[in-house]
This record gives C-alpha cells, structure tokens and sequence, in this order.
C-alpha cells in the first residue's frame, strides 16, 4: 500500500481518468488551517514547486488560512524550498515559558514569520508573476474583536452555538477577508453566503494580512487595523476557512481547471466550529478537487502514531517534542517521492480514488 492516497471529485476523477494528469491541469491550490499537522505535509510542499510546478508560466492561484497561508507565502518566494525549510525549521524548534501570554505567542510567531520572509520575501511574493497568494482572514464583528478573554470566550460560544444550528450564522460574527495578489482573477462561490471582502496585498500590508491568518483566538493577538482593509479586528482565517468549503475557480484559464489539496486527512470539515460535528463540505466545493492525504498506514508509521498537533506544546516537554516534529518533517520527503513517483506513466490514474465525504 502507497504511503500516499489520491482522493477526486467527481468532475476531477473523470478528467484524470481520460486525460491523465500533470501541472497544467491545476489552476489552484487549496492549503488548509492545521498548525503544526501542517508537517506531515512538508515533504510534498518541497517538491510541489521545485519540481512538479518548474518553469511554470501558466498562473496558478493559491488561497489558504492559517497555516496554509504560511505555506503558500513560501510558495510565492523566489527560493520556494529555502522558504519552506525555514518555516519547517524555526516553527519545529519554537519553545514558549512554562505559562505563556498570547503576547509572548504573538511575539514568536512574528519571529517565525520574519525568519520564514528573510530580507526579500516581501516583495518577491507582492511582486510574483506567475503565482498569486490568497491569504484568507476573518474580520470580527462580534465580542471576539475585543482583547479580554472573557469577552473573547463568550462570542467564541455564541458563534459555536449559532453555526450549530447553520453555517450561514457565521455571517452575523465574521467577515471573510482575502488579500490577494493583484493579478488574480481567482473565484469563489460559497454555498453558505458568508460575505467576502478582497484586498490586494501590498508590501505594507502582507505581513500583517499573514499575521492576521493565523491568529488563533484566544491564544494570539488580533491584528487591527489592517492597511488597505475596513478598520477593525482580524483573526485566524480557519474560523471560517478550517478546510475549506468553496468552489473555487480561476478566470484566468480557458476552462474548470483542477483545483489540487495537499490535506491531512481524507476529509474536509468546512470552518473551525465544524471539527467535532458531522457536517461535511459540499460535493459541488469538491467536484473539481484532486486530493493527496497522507495513508492510514503512513500515519501509523510516524512516531505516537500520529499527525502533530498543537497540543504537543503542552503534553510533552519540549525536547521530545522537537525531537518528535523532526522526525515527522523527515519522514514526510517520503510523501513527496511518492506523489513524483506517481506522475510517471499516469500511476496516478491506477490510484485514484472518488472523494465519498462529502454530502
């Protein structure tokens, strides 16, 4: 059994089926919320540019939230590798105090990003010709614009209980925020409705747009006042965005072109209130999706068993903790020899599988 699982939507399945599969098929990248599970995926983020999108001209959006977010603005770098490894080095090796603040998480995470940007990062992804960043962000309307945790904690409830009963409630706490590469022309249909804003990202606003995706409530700081955008709080993308439930297409090819998501799991819960109920994203949002999930079998390979969580930080002291993200990180190159192996002679035609999660 492959260590890599290949999962496509209905329309995508019928496509690779008859036509095989390679980069020009894909119009856009999906990259989801996750923290530190984003490590089982690092060994195909470090082939994804490097080698199966090389010389590539063609445009090629990608939106993410959170920690996909952060993986895509290495994408977007001109040394895309180098970027990724230092995202994958510094944030594996992070050690907080024993209580610490959500000042001292924020400070770190600025660090991360910084390190993560280098000197020219900026620039090279405001600037990048071929591919377009999406760096999804939630702008608060409700008590979770305020700092107090008290606050805080009772617009996370109302907002949980309201999505219990539709996701369509979310619309009343949250606004969904894109900044975007000014050359996209990237679309998205929302079968929940939930209101979009786009900003294009600017030298004097990507940092804090980046910032901004990943700010888990309660644990980091908001970003306020982001230049460019409506005046007021933004905090992590995956509340809305967690593994996303768009249909998602660029209007800069001719046709529906395929839609690729290097995933966790091999399934997609849509926002951050979603993760422990059974709601499911929609076949529509998936009918032009081409998933490559780590198997049941290479999960079990990895030590404890298990994909990392942000839970590590606080079950294991943090040497064994770091020592167990670097075996992860090293062991997930062999996800990424799996999908190039898979490219030669359409193997990936024989292991394709039809995405059954959705509803």
């Amino acid at each position: 059994m492959s260590v890599l699982e290949v999962y496509a939507g209905k329309m995508a399945l019928q496509h690779i089926q008859q036509q095989g599969f390679n980069a020009n098929d894909v119009d856009v990248m999906l990259g989801a919320s996750g923290g530190p599970k984003w490590f089982v995926l690092a060994g195909l983020d470090r082939v994804m540019m490097p080698e199966f999108f090389k010389n590539r001209s063609k445009p090629l959006d990608l939106i993410g939230s959170s920690a996909g977010s952060f993986r895509f603005a290495c994408y977007a770098q001109r040394d895309p590798l180098s970027a990724i490894n230092r995202l994958a080095y510094e944030y594996s090796h992070t050690v907080y105090s024993a209580k610490p603040t959500n000042k001292e998480i924020t400070r770190k995470a600025e660090a991360l990003l910084n390190t993560m940007l280098a000197e020219k990062g900026v620039s090279e992804i405001v600037n990048n010709p071929v591919v377009n960043v999406h760096f999804v962000v939630a702008r608060c309307l409700g008590l979770t614009r305020f700092d107090a945790k008290t606050l805080q904690l009772a617009g996370l409830l109302v907002s949980a209980i309201a999505n219990k009963i539709s996701r369509r409630t979310l619309s009343h706490f949250y606004q969904r925020f894109l900044f975007s590469n000014k050359n996209s022309r990237l679309q998205i249909n929302d079968p929940a409705n939930i209101p979009t804003s786009t900003v294009a990202i600017t030298e004097d606003n990507l940092q804090q747009a980046l910032m901004a995706s990943g700010s888990i409530p309660i644990v980091l700081e908001g970003v306020k006042n982001i230049n460019g955008a409506a005046k007021g709080v933004y905090r992590d993308g995956g509340i809305i965005d967690y593994h996303f439930d768009l249909k998602v297409n660029s209007a800069n090819s001719a046709g529906p072109g395929l839609v690729l998501y290097p995933h966790f799991y091999s399934r997609a819960v849509p926002g951050w209130f979603d993760k422990n109920s059974k709601r499911q994203a929609h076949s529509s949002s998936f009918d032009n999706v081409l998933m490559l999930v780590p198997s049941a079998k290479f999960v079990n390979s990895l030590p404890y068993g298990k994909i990392p969580d942000r839970k590590d930080f606080e079950t294991m002291p943090a040497k064994q903790r770091i020592a167990y993200w670097q075996q992860v990180l090293s062991e997930s190159d062999r996800l990424g020899e799996a999908f190039i192996q898979l490219l030669q002679n359409d193997n990936i035609v024989k292991q394709v599988k039809p995405i059954t999660f959705n509803v």
